[in-house]
């Protein structure tokens, strides 16, 4: 090493995101397991939520697109996910040839289940910030989102 110095590396925050998302992956990996989900199977699951909740129609098309799955690894993902009782296939109602992907009952108890545990302990490590700390947190995670999206498109 020179006399310039330490090389400066990431700044805490980006290794601490990085940590939070090494925990957040093994957190999903043991909790889907203990349901015999796999991870994709929970983020197909998310991406049909997110997509519902906006009043969309989630196609296996969607699927493939948002996972970035192959068309035979998105048509096992779908099957994997319809005899687990997760989802069920519907034709559309205007264009009959369409596949529309729905959440089951199933999916949403399961997926409350697996998640409630990590969403008491979020909330409880929540509740030591002042709403104007959470205000500065949530600008901060929204302009992480989007780098990382940036990055990933570049």
């Amino acid at each position: 090493m020179s006399g310039t110095g330490p090389t400066e590396g990431p700044h805490p925050l980006v290794l601490l995101l990085q940590e939070f998302t090494l925990e957040a992956n093994r957190y999903v990996d043991a909790a889907g397991g203990r349901k015999d989900m796999h991870r994709t199977d929970l983020n197909a699951l998310a991406v049909i939520m997110r997509h519902t909740d906006r009043g969309a129609v989630v196609t296996p098309g969607v699927l493939r697109k948002e996972l970035d799955l192959s068309s035979p690894a998105t048509t096992a993902l779908i099957d994997r996910l319809d005899q687990s009782g997760h989802v069920v296939r519907e034709r559309g109602s205007t264009d009959r040839r369409q596949v529309e992907l729905k959440m089951t009952p199933k999916a949403y108890q399961d997926g409350s289940a697996i998640f409630a545990p990590l969403s008491r302990h979020m909330g409880e490590a929540l509740a030591a910030f002042t709403p104007e700390e959470l205000e500065v947190a949530a600008r901060f995670m929204a302009a992480m989102v989007e780098a990382t999206v940036a990055a990933r498109e570049e």
